[in-house]
């Protein structure tokens, strides 16, 4: 007995041990399974609570049309405070379970502004400052001139300047304004020409324009004879048959020998063609200035250029300057404007193809052009066009039948075109009496055109479309206006 029961003992401490044995493993299981699982709450915790939260921010699409050049350093990140540049940002590496080693990745920069030349200043003096005085600005202000001209119109001189440090734009025009020793400085914009690309046209398509603005009667009354009207666009083909014989000078603002460029074939086509097509002033005289060169992304031209360009026009006493082209406000030319419309120029411009939303586009909103905008065969706005209180004017600017360089022939849209249109319909105005002013040219178009969109005048068609005829109609011709201009060459 004494030995069954210290059997009987030992099987008791034997169970006990065991049971205690199981619960140690039991615990351990439990606690195997929620530690790391509130570890991983509280890591979660202090992931998004303790340490500090990196803002990568948006992808940025760079536009492959966009040049880089290797002389041009192009500024920008979407952080107004990027610290050294280039700006690294550390993220984790998302591929696989195990997040592995944190990689270093380079942001990508903002696209470059479009909107004005990097790295170049536009520098305006008075009168006509010497090479010694000009070098001493420059060195003053760590800047390598460029190019300069001087411009009667405002009887001074602008230059053209390199930053050849890291300074940005308008931190150099703050320092020229700042330092007093210049008439004004500013950024030197880009504009670009305003026509939508160039479909394959077969055979010929009737112009439905010319019903549309009455040309034919209006061709009864004048034909433009011997008006001057100045073309600041991108190369004209003047060997074409469309437009021989109306080409009374040619100025190359650019002085790079490119060759003709169907935007400017097409908008002096549109003003002046007489052969299988016709022109809105077919006996008028262009001035084929060339200041917009092709680029990848379109053609291209700057303040500078267009300066030029408007000095010549001046200097060859055009009457009419058509400006098909857009950009953003420019002091620099806004004096030039005004000095043109001083000496009785009528200055028209396309409203620009940017659309609905655009903010106003230069130099149409310029108080001292006619902005024009652009309709199809079914009176309807064109639906990439400009609206905006400084529209003035409408005309047609949807699949026009054009020439094209190498006496060839487009069809093509957009404000350009319209812009073209409304400076024919001026040069029938003014061969019809020459004596009438820019300010009377504009009230008439305007007072003439015919209403489109809601009654009287709106942001889309302004006064309404142009109405050749009751424009031409509306002047009183002057005594030899009628027996010189009474027809037109076909």
């Amino acid at each position: 007995m004494i030995e069954s029961g210290t059997s009987r003992l030992r099987f008791i401490r034997k169970a006990s041990v065991v049971r205690s044995m199981q619960s140690v493993a039991v615990v351990a299981v439990i606690l195997n399974l929620a530690i790391p699982q509130a570890f991983a709450q509280g890591y979660g915790n202090f992931s998004m609570r303790g340490s500090p939260s990196i803002n990568v921010g948006p992808r940025i699409n760079v536009n492959p049309t966009i040049r880089y050049s290797p002389n041009i350093r192009y500024d920008g990140y979407d952080n107004p405070d990027p610290g050294p540049r280039p700006r690294v940002i550390r993220e984790l590496d998302q591929g696989g379970d195990n997040p592995g080693p944190r990689r270093a990745r380079k942001t990508t920069p903002a696209t470059a502004d479009r909107t004005y030349v990097a790295k170049e200043v536009l520098i305006e003096v008075d009168g006509n400052p010497t090479d010694a005085q000009a070098d001493e600005l420059a060195r003053r202000h760590r800047l390598t001139r460029v190019q300069s001209q001087n411009f009667p119109l405002t009887n001074s001189t602008f230059f053209r300047w390199r930053i050849s440090d890291g300074r940005s734009v308008d931190a150099v025009v703050r320092e020229l304004v700042a330092g007093g020793n210049v008439k004004a400085a500013q950024r030197n914009n880009i504009f670009r020409l305003q026509q939508s690309a160039a479909a394959k046209s077969e055979g010929d398509p009737a112009q439905y324009a010319l019903a549309k603005m009455r040309l034919p009667e209006a061709h009864q009354l004048s034909v433009g004879a011997d008006v001057t009207v100045a073309v600041i666009d991108s190369g004209v083909d003047v060997t074409h048959p469309e437009l021989a014989g109306v080409i009374s000078g040619t100025f190359d603002a650019l002085n790079n020998n490119e060759g003709p460029h169907p935007h400017g074939t097409s908008i002096a086509g549109v003003i002046a063609a007489h052969a299988r097509l016709m022109g809105t002033a077919p006996s008028s005289r262009l001035l084929a200035i060339r200041a917009f060169g092709a680029q990848k992304s379109g053609a291209e031209s700057t303040s500078f250029i267009i300066l030029k360009s408007l000095d010549y026009a001046l200097a060859k006493n055009a009457q009419i300057i058509n400006m098909s082209f857009a950009g953003p406000h420019d002091p620099a030319m806004e004096r030039g404007l005004a000095a043109a419309t001083a000496k009785g120029i009528v200055l028209i411009a396309a409203a620009g193809n940017a659309g609905a939303k655009s903010p106003p586009l230069y130099p149409a909103a310029d108080r001292n052009v006619i902005a024009v905008s652009a309709t199809d065969q079914s009176d309807k706005l064109f639906a990439q066009s400009n609206r905006g209180s400084y529209v003035a004017i409408a005309a047609p600017g949807v699949d026009i039948l054009s020439p094209a360089p190498d006496g060839k022939y487009q069809m093509s849209s957009g404000t350009s075109l319209s812009a073209a249109f409304v400076s024919g319909v001026a040069a029938l105005m003014i061969a019809r009496n020459p004596d009438i002013s820019a300010a009377d040219v504009r009230s008439t178009l305007l007072s003439t055109a015919r209403d489109l969109g809601p009654k009287g005048r709106d942001d889309q068609f302004g006064a309404g479309q142009a109405d050749a005829l009751s424009a031409v109609s509306a002047i009183a011709a002057a005594p030899m206006a009628a027996a010189s201009d009474g027809s037109a060459r076909r």
